[in-house]
């Protein structure tokens, strides 16, 4: 195991292991949640990941006691990065397995981060949701046409418009979840899924997952314009505008339907 100084911060922390690139999202005191600086040390771990011919496999994790919470609401996300998109990570066209390994909340944006993932490992503390509905908000970091994808399409529409959370023993009865196992072991337990898959052919891995991915996300453009569309017409309405004041005030949101 070997950690990489050039890419460590004060919002992610990497580290090798053999052919695997770890990625810790260590902003804990904010529950992980992914401002400008973490959107862009996301995506030049990722950027390496992709670029390294050592590298086979990538996790991402949150460390042992959350995944993340999202876009910090107040310092917003920054900007999309280049090769990434938002979050450095969620419109990224990648060639190498991802694994998400989570421990504790993936919420809102960063359950549309597991949702971006191949495979997921969670602990049976994980707890997965898209509350953006009870902010006014839609959920449009690649949710509106991923969740029905990993998920039954009804179990989409449930989470999109209730927010209401899914159990990881419910997202593995589902498929959204591969491994569901004891708080703590997320990482050690995608650790040893990312050794079964590098003791396998990396070129092979790799294109199997490219044919799938260029099949199952041919109309990926035009799904990220659909989600941008819908979510420019909710940030207009009022109720986006009631949802965000009352999420800062800490209070009920007083809906008028427009």
């Amino acid at each position: 195991m070997a950690e990489d100084d050039a890419l460590n911060t004060e919002r992610i922390r990497t580290e090798v292991f053999g052919h695997t690139l770890v990625v810790t999202m260590v902003r804990h005191t904010k529950r992980n949640a992914i401002d400008g600086e973490m959107t862009q040390a996301i995506d030049a771990a990722m950027n390496r990941l992709d670029d390294d011919p050592e590298l086979w496999v990538g996790i991402l994790t949150g460390g042992p006691d959350m995944f993340c919470a999202g876009t910090d609401m107040a310092a917003t996300s920054g900007r999309p990065t280049e090769r990434g998109g938002i979050y450095g990570v969620v419109g990224r066209h990648r060639a190498k397995p991802l694994i998400a390994a989570v421990e504790g909340v993936a919420f809102g944006g960063g359950f549309e981060v597991v949702m971006a993932c191949d495979m997921v490992i969670a602990a049976n503390n994980a707890r997965f949701a898209l509350p953006e509905v009870k902010r006014g908000l839609v959920a449009s970091s690649g949710a509106l046409f991923r969740a029905s994808r990993v998920l039954p399409l009804n179990v989409a529409k449930y989470l999109l418009t209730t927010g209401m959370e899914l159990s990881p023993v419910e997202a593995e009865r589902h498929g959204l979840v591969n491994e569901v196992c004891e708080p703590g072991q997320a990482l050690e337990r995608a650790l040893a899924l990312a050794e079964v898959i590098t003791s396998n052919s990396p070129v092979a891995a790799r294109l199997a997952l490219q044919a799938v991915d260029q099949i199952v996300a041919a109309d990926d453009d035009r799904a990220w314009a659909i989600s941008a569309d819908f979510r420019n017409q909710v940030m207009a309405s009022e109720d986006s505008k009631e949802g965000v004041a009352a999420f800062f005030e800490k209070r009920p949101p007083r809906w008028t339907g427009r």
